[in-house]
């Protein structure tokens, strides 16, 4: 408390001061402001090549001049101290050249392509008539767009102009150059242009750049994984967004699991190929699979998918797979029904490469319909959290009671050793300890996890059972036992691609 007291003491005093002349600051801002003009009705920063340079050795040539840039800053609103911080490098540059006599050229350019300034001008329009994705970030409270360039200093009468998005490069392009003007940089503005097709010199030097590159075989059209915008209608590269910078698409591997019987509310389904389809990283456990999880509450998807077989999963997984070109039409999923979590629990199903021949559909409160597919695999052998789940099942009745469990579905569902973790060695290299014939087992053991509620434990195990497990991992059963985890994962996950058990599927990590 007291020294709260003192804090707020001094903050007072400091408060009944009077504001102190800028009297300093306006003198050395006049010297700086005159100089500048100077510059500018002399020309000094415009630079100009030698009418001859025939008479000049490739030395001299090069030991004369001196060429400096600056990466294109983005006009989607006004330049900011970080770009002064980067661009001082080049400004010291440019002028220690000139005082060492060098003919020095720095031109300076405006970067106005991509998306960001087109989603901008859009998500104006959308403000004014939100959709639904506009109307869930109003309920968020996250700031508007108008409010964005209300606080970079636009008046309110000017906004709707930004909905075109032409105007955004006629607003702050000249306004980062007066900007840049005021900081003094020397650069030559004549050389000064903006990117797009607004511009046809620069437009024309891209598209002849890009035809050169294709004549040689340099770059070709094709598809790969990428964040996609659905609202705009194409890819949405790292700097195109709002947010989310750094994202970039994870690849899972889609297990199919086949459902043995159906509950009351799927019966026109029996005699379909449908399956509950799983997203996971780790699809060489897959020999250690005991059951699988689905969320009670959870709202799930029945889709029909090419080859006469159905999926059971969440809609924006399924949104995912429509534009991952694995239904029937592109950006278009075949919905055909829809069924609860809830009546999901204690369905049979056929999961692949493990020794059960059926494991059952249990309850997992923590699965999220908004990532992967709301179906969890689970591998209670190499995976702390599935085999605390597990237990909790097999052990507590008042818990099978709860969520509706049979004992029957848990009892006889051992964790599968799938994986050896060979002893450590020592600076000596003798091995220290024992092989480890299931890591989730021991580690949940050794730290006295006792139930899927501890969480700071559970995510620590998981940590270093993943890393061990692949890093130093040794199948022990299988097609590749003997072999490397960390070799054998690719060849396990494609062969289950091959024998249509799995599917490549991408989202955001």
């Amino acid at each position: 408390h007291s020294l709260n007291l003192i804090s707020f003491r001094r903050f007072v005093k400091m408060e009944a001061v009077a504001p102190k002349s800028n009297t300093r600051r306006d003198f050395l801002r006049d010297i700086e402001t005159n100089i500048q003009a100077k510059w500018e009705a002399l020309k000094v920063n415009e630079i100009d090549a030698p009418a001859d340079y025939s008479h000049l050795t490739f030395e001299e040539k090069s030991n004369e001049k001196f060429f400096n840039t600056f990466p294109y800053p983005y006009m989607n609103g006004r330049l900011h101290l970080g770009h002064a911080y980067s661009m001082s490098k080049n400004e010291f540059a440019s002028r220690f050249q000139k005082m060492q006599g060098k003919r020095v050229l720095f031109p300076f350019a405006f970067h106005c392509t991509g998306m960001p300034i087109a989603a901008a001008a859009k998500r104006l329009v959308l403000e004014k008539q939100p959709d639904e994705e506009s109307k869930e970030e109003a309920k968020e409270k996250k700031i508007t767009q108008a409010e964005i360039l209300i606080s970079m200093g636009v008046p309110k009468e000017d906004i709707e102009k930004f909905e075109n998005p032409e105007f955004w490069l006629d607003y702050f392009t000249p306004r980062g150059i007066q900007d840049l003007k005021t900081y003094g940089i020397c650069a030559d503005w004549r050389r000064s242009f903006y990117t797009t097709s607004k511009n046809p010199y620069y437009d024309s030097f891209i598209r002849w750049q890009f035809n050169i590159l294709k004549a040689k075989d340099k770059v070709v059209f094709g598809k790969r994984p990428a964040i996609y915008s659905i609202r705009d209608g194409q890819p949405c590269a790292d700097h195109d967004r709002a947010e989310g910078e750094g994202v970039v698409p994870q690849e899972y591997t889609l297990i199919k699991m086949k459902m043995l019987e159906f509950p009351e509310e799927m019966k026109e389904f029996e005699g379909k190929n449908v399956f509950l389809v799983a997203a996971t990283l780790r699809p060489e456990t897959m020999y250690g699979q005991t059951n699988c999880f689905v969320l009670p509450e959870g709202k799930y998807g029945i889709y029909r998918m090419p080859g006469d077989e159905y999926f059971v999963c969440s809609e924006r997984s399924m949104t995912n797979m429509a534009y991952q070109e694995m239904t029937h039409e592109y950006a278009q999923s075949d919905k055909v029904g829809t069924v609860k979590g809830s009546s999901l629990i204690g369905v049979p199903l056929k999961a692949p490469l493990t020794k059960y021949e059926k494991v059952y559909t249990l309850p997992l409160l923590t699965i999220s319909m908004t990532k992967g597919t709301g179906v969890v695999t689970s591998v209670p052998s190499d995976a702390p959290n599935d085999y605390a789940a597990l237990m909790d099942f097999k052990e507590k009745a008042d818990m099978r009671e709860k969520y509706g469990v049979d004992e029957a579905w848990v009892k006889d569902y051992e964790p599968i050793p799938i994986i050896d973790i060979p002893p450590e060695e020592t600076k000596e290299g003798v091995a220290d300890g024992e092989t480890i014939s299931m890591i989730a087992v021991d580690l949940c053991k050794k730290m006295k996890i006792k139930s899927q509620k501890d969480i700071k434990k559970l995510d620590e195990a998981k940590e270093i059972a993943y890393k061990k497990g692949f890093f130093s991992g040794i199948f022990s059963i299988g097609e590749y036992k003997g072999m490397k985890v960390s070799e054998a994962k690719d060849k396990v996950k494609d062969n289950l691609i091959q024998s249509g058990d799995a599917l490549k599927y991408f989202e955001p990590e």
